[in-house]
């Protein structure tokens, strides 16, 4: 691959990266959270290396194919940001908890992480619409390994953006308690809309 089709590549794959959505709501509580952010973004990007190697086996094309799969895949993904949106809503970020209480939750906060990313039913759709405009099988390089790249990208592009996201948020709201309930509520009830949106969204396109 040329570097002018990467280039073009990350101009777009980083427009969409920079726009807010579940990944920023994520990365944004988690940030309130001492020592979160890293597990946090973590678990996005562990979801997204899921979704990298099924496009690179192929089988993006066969789910994205596949109505009755990707209204499941929806449907699922969009009741996991709801639920999670309102644990948060119930419970906003404890900028005081203890070191102690946030290493036993790190796996959980990165779990959680995979969740959002992994269930997200408009990642395999960025997968399967995006990536096949970067892909030449006349540039000799096997289309498994141009996907392989483009994946790695994104998944870079996306593991900086969010761990700037979450460090930010910690930097500026640490010391504005009211402030960072009112973020974290804001992020819960992001999460809570980009669901019920998905939902909305696959049911429209069922009927």
């Amino acid at each position: 691959m040329n570097t002018t089709t990467l280039a073009a590549f990350l101009t777009v794959d980083l427009l969409l990266v920079f726009t807010p959505g579940a990944d920023w709501a994520y990365a944004i509580a988690a940030g309130l959270r001492d020592r979160s952010v890293v597990p946090a973004v973590a678990g996005l990007i562990a979801g997204y290396a899921g979704y990298t190697l099924l496009a690179v086996a192929g089988l993006v094309v066969i789910v994205a194919s596949s109505p009755t799969l990707l209204t499941a895949l929806t449907v699922a993904g969009a009741g996991y940001l709801v639920w999670l949106g309102w644990g948060v809503l119930r419970r906003p970020a404890a900028l005081a908890a203890s070191e102690e209480a946030m290493g036993s939750s790190r796996l959980q906060i990165m779990l959680r992480g995979v969740g959002i990313s992994g269930l997200n039913p408009k990642a395999l759709l960025l997968y399967f619409s995006l990536f096949p405009q970067f892909i030449d099988p006349a540039t000799g390089w096997p289309v498994a390994a141009q996907t392989g790249l483009l994946g790695t990208l994104h998944m870079t592009a996306c593991a900086v953006v969010y761990l700037a996201v979450g460090v930010l948020a910690r930097t500026v709201l640490k010391t504005r308690p009211a402030a960072a309930r009112a973020v974290t509520r804001a992020s819960g009830a992001m999460m809570i809309v980009i669901g019920g949106v998905l939902l909305v969204e696959r049911v429209a396109l069922a009927g």
